[in-house]
């Protein structure tokens, strides 16, 4: 191309508050071409895993990072030539934009199209969907490797793989139509899981791999004699996707790096770990009665459609121990050395998610009723197992709830979300032998876990707070007497 600039795609600012972002994976080599709106990489920040798409058309000249590389935002990631005849002075300022010198393609589409936010999808005018996975021809297939080592290639014909002369780029852009449709989240789930998409027959819209696929490849791998379903193609000699049980027999260590959403983790446990001094107190409490309740509220026509389960009637009491003690609902200001006492709640929900652990809260929590409490947990924990949890739901905490019991862990010590005064982990709740009106009978017993800020909580408020929320799940009624 005689007439033709570079032009360098910094990394844009993916979240709020975000410096950088890591490199999942790319999807185009150099020697691509690359269409306006067609996605590139994906990477992963300490909130989520976006996809980027590239804002014009052109050919891939070179890619500035590999894959697992941490980038500040700011910086170049990939470099495109564009054509359009732009002036050598334009040339080597290549992130000015839209140059009034360009004609045609370039200098139209600025006008006609803004750059996209990036993980949340491109302008539904200018969206271009990547064509589904076909089957190749080896010769074309062939072609289109030679094509692409060719440093100065634009795409020759696949007949042809010396000859620069056709523009069709036939051969280069079979690259990215072998990718397989699925969405951010889930691709992160393949990867954690060591699950190949490819290798995935998809059942959403569109030819679209959702994480029941994802789940149920795995499945077939761990127990290849079972029987496939009857909508996939039975595959029993197909060798597992996650090669990570067999890795006690091949190597003797792995090293996971550290990054995105385990790297913020880490650092906010080790900054609250070692900043607040924590203290942990227990109580063991008979929750025959409010399993009872919980078992009726489904059967309330107030809750239909709602999910209703202990984790709603526990969020609940610990609200009505903290409107009895307001102080718990505080936060130290080390600046300032001051406490200040929070007059509204901001209920933080801890989930497991294939990314990691994140809290997301309730904002003002304090204020709903039942019924709205629990369709707020319900969209809090949905949205966090689908992966698309916002920054802002993720900030302004005061008290955070952890659910230790769904893994069947009787309890735990949790470490306090920075910033917060106090975390109270649930335990397993569990059948047992408990001593019921003068008589040994078997009862819904869970052991309750609350850590909280010793700066700013003595034994007394936290012992208070940890036995008002055991008397609410061992008499529910006292929702009553006492909200």
């Amino acid at each position: 191309m005689t007439n033709a600039s570079v032009r360098e795609f910094k990394m844009p600012d993916v979240g709020e508050g975000l410096t950088e972002a890591e490199i999942l994976k790319w999807y185009v080599q150099p020697g691509d071409t690359v269409t306006d709106g067609q996605v590139v990489c994906e990477v992963e920040t300490a909130k989520a895993a976006v996809e980027l798409p590239i804002p014009y058309d052109g050919v891939v000249r070179a890619l500035h990072f590999p894959e697992g590389t941490t980038v500040d935002v700011g910086t170049s990631i990939i470099a495109v030539e564009v054509a359009g005849g732009a002036a050598p002075a334009q040339e080597e300022a290549p992130a000015a934009p839209a140059p009034a010198a360009e004609p045609e393609r370039p200098a139209e589409q600025p006008a006609a199209r803004q750059p996209v936010l990036v993980g949340y999808g491109v302008a539904t005018s200018s969206t271009r969907r990547r064509p589904r996975k076909q089957a190749q021809d080896p010769a074309a297939q062939e072609a289109a490797s030679a094509v692409q080592s060719e440093l100065n290639g634009h795409g020759a014909a696949p007949a042809a793989p010396p000859a620069p002369v056709a523009p069709a780029a036939p051969a280069s852009s079979a690259a990215p139509a072998q990718r397989p449709l699925a969405k951010p989240p889930v691709r992160k789930l393949a990867k954690d899981l060591g699950v190949d998409l490819a290798t995935i027959t998809p059942t959403g819209p569109d030819g679209v791999i959702t994480r029941d696929d994802v789940h149920a490849a795995v499945a077939a791998a761990q127990a290849p004699q079972q029987a496939a379903p009857a909508d996939r193609p039975a595959a029993p000699a197909a060798p597992a996707p996650s090669a990570a049980p067999a890795s006690y027999d091949s190597v003797r260590e792995t090293r996971i790096p550290v990054k995105g959403v385990r790297k913020a983790t880490a650092a906010a446990m080790v900054g609250s770990a070692f900043t607040a001094p924590h203290v942990t107190e227990f109580v063991t409490v008979d929750v025959t009665r409010t399993m009872k309740l919980v078992e009726e509220l489904k059967q309330d026509k107030e809750f239909a459609g709602l999910r209703v389960n202990p984790l709603l009637l526990i969020a609940k009491a610990l609200l009505v121990a903290i409107r009895r003690n307001p102080d718990i609902n505080a936060s130290w200001d080390e600046a300032a050395q001051e406490i200040v006492v929070k007059h509204y709640v901001n209920l933080g929900i801890a989930a497991a998610t294939p990314r990691g652990l994140i809290v997301p809260n309730i904002k003002d929590a304090h204020a709903k009723t039942l019924p709205e409490l629990a369709a707020s947990l319900g969209e809090l924990v949905s949205t966090a197992r689908e992966g698309r949890t916002s920054p802002s739901a993720m900030q302004g905490g005061t008290v955070t709830i952890t659910n230790v019991g769904v893994f069947g862990v009787d309890t735990g010590t949790p470490i306090l979300n920075p910033g917060e005064s106090a975390i109270l982990a649930v335990g397993a709740i569990k059948l047992q032998p408990w001593v019921h009106k003068g008589k040994v009978k078997p009862r819904q017993v869970t052991t309750l876990a609350l850590s909280f800020d010793h700066r700013l909580v003595d034994g007394e408020l936290g012992s208070k707070v940890l036995a008002d929320v055991a008397a609410v799940l061992e008499q529910p009624k006292r929702l009553i007497t006492w909200a």
